[in-house]
């Protein structure tokens, strides 16, 4: 048996950004994974699927290599390469993990955790052994989430043919044809990696619009994009008759009052993310769960049971890394007895890496007219910035809703090249409260695609100088 101060059960983002902050301020930390550490994020979501998207923007970039001067051969596109690369970009951020554990003198114990009350959790290793570790001060659940399919659909995950986006994470070729049923972040993404690899694409969703979470106008944008490059975007559409082979499945898309037979090579079911909560011990130790069932905490990260914590996907959404991680630290800092600046959960930014990219921070439009704000809109188009025409890159636009009176940025949304680095200008914006004229007045520098958020800020009080 051995003794922590603080136990965390899983190793993600959460997990281990938590441990660290808790190592940092003195405790001696263990953290139960059975797993590579990293978690979901860096074994089998965030990281493995933005390589591929690097891969995949590198592929589009070449066809159009000859508009600046530079011809090639017959080009041809691999899938096999970029699929390793992305795995041992992977490996290295997992192995990354390992030695900040080192260097925080954080213990990694290897297997499956139970919490068997608070101060106690047992673990099954990995050789099928059973051991004992006592929490001095907390348990941490950080177990995250897993993929599910749509069996009400029949749309069951086979691993062959109707595959989670764990298994197209790890296919050997480009399939000719992918039907991906869901058009949230994880759909839009492999919607992007595949089809610049040559494959054709359908991309459903039950929603009116792809990317339904973010602001209309985006998700109109984006589908005029993917079209454009051939995806064949459905919305408002749902599957039936599925028949699933070895090698193909077949099944009837319904939109629109019509439908319409498709015979597919494989099958990507995005459609959301379930919690690893099952078969940790917290039922019979009462453990409250919300109707969405996650599990229910307070804003220090304390669960109904005292000295059982939750963090990251399993404590609700958003189901983001970087909500889990500064939930892990906000935790940690509780524990040790600080006074941390809670969570914020009006301000975490979304991200999608597809192409062009999609983020967003704050209030959608439809949001604003829903709570009955008084509002404005400030707009300006990556077509009329000089950093964009120069890179060919010039799709999208920056959106900034502001309150009518006071000038406070309600809701900040961007589509276009480089929007996920782009969007915490006004991240930290809001975070300060700073109002779109405190914007405007720090100078952006010449060319950038960042001067496209002053010129918004600009638009939005009727001052847009460019366009």
């Amino acid at each position: 048996m051995a003794s922590y101060d603080v136990i965390f059960i899983g190793g993600g983002p959460a997990g281990y950004v938590g441990a660290i902050r808790a190592a940092q301020l003195g405790m001696t930390v263990g953290v139960v994974e059975r797993e590579g550490l990293g978690g979901t994020c860096v074994l089998w979501g965030c990281i493995p699927a933005k390589a591929l998207l690097e891969s995949a923007s590198l592929a589009n970039k070449v066809r159009h290599a000859g508009d600046h001067g530079i011809t090639t051969g017959p080009l041809q596109f691999d899938f096999a390469p970029a699929m390793k690369r992305s795995r041992a970009v992977s490996l290295q951020n997992s192995k990354g993990v390992e030695f900040l554990f080192k260097k925080n003198k954080i213990t990694w114990i290897k297997g499956e955790g139970t919490v068997v009350n608070p101060a106690t959790v047992s673990v099954k290793t990995a050789d099928g052994k059973s051991e004992t570790h006592q929490a001095k001060r907390a348990v941490i659940i950080s177990t995250g989430s897993r993929v599910r399919g749509l069996p009400q659909a029949g749309l069951e995950l086979n691993k062959k043919t109707i595959l989670s986006s764990d298994e197209v994470l790890i296919l050997e070729k480009a399939p000719k044809t992918m039907l991906i049923v869901g058009a949230g972040a994880v759909g839009c993404e492999f919607a992007d990696v595949y089809n610049a690899f040559g494959t054709e694409v359908t991309l459903i969703d039950i929603a009116p619009v792809i990317l339904p979470l973010e602001d209309a106008d985006v998700s109109v944008e984006l589908a005029r994009a993917f079209k454009k490059r051939k995806i064949d975007v459905v919305t408002g559409a749902s599957v039936k008759d599925v028949k699933a082979g070895n090698d193909s499945v077949s099944a009837t898309i319904e939109a629109g009052g019509t439908a319409r037979p498709i015979t597919v090579d494989k099958v990507l079911v995005a459609t959301g993310r379930a919690p690893n909560i099952d078969g940790i011990g917290l039922e019979a130790l009462g453990v409250k769960k919300t109707g969405q069932g996650f599990i229910q905490i307070n804003e220090r990260m304390e669960t109904s049971v005292k000295g059982i914590y939750a963090i990251g996907d399993v404590a609700g959404p958003p189901m983001l890394a970087h909500k889990g991680e500064r939930e892990g630290i906000v935790a940690a800092e509780f524990i040790a007895g600080g006074h941390p600046h809670l969570v914020n959960y009006g301000n975490i930014p979304n991200a999608t890496y597809c192409h062009p990219e999609v983020a967003s921070i704050g209030l959608t439009e439809a949001a604003c007219k829903e709570k009955k704000l008084d509002y404005k809109i400030g707009r300006f188009p990556f077509s009329a910035n000089g950093r964009a025409r120069t890179a060919g890159q010039t799709e999208g636009f920056v959106k900034i809703i502001r309150d009518a009176k006071y000038g406070e940025i309600l809701g900040a949304h961007i589509i276009g090249a480089h929007a996920t680095e782009m969007i915490h200008e006004l991240a930290v914006a809001r975070e300060n409260e700073f109002t779109v004229e405190e914007v405007e007045l720090a100078i952006h520098a010449h060319p950038t695609l960042s001067e496209a958020i002053a010129e918004a800020a600009l638009d939005s009080m009727g001052r847009v100088i460019s366009f």
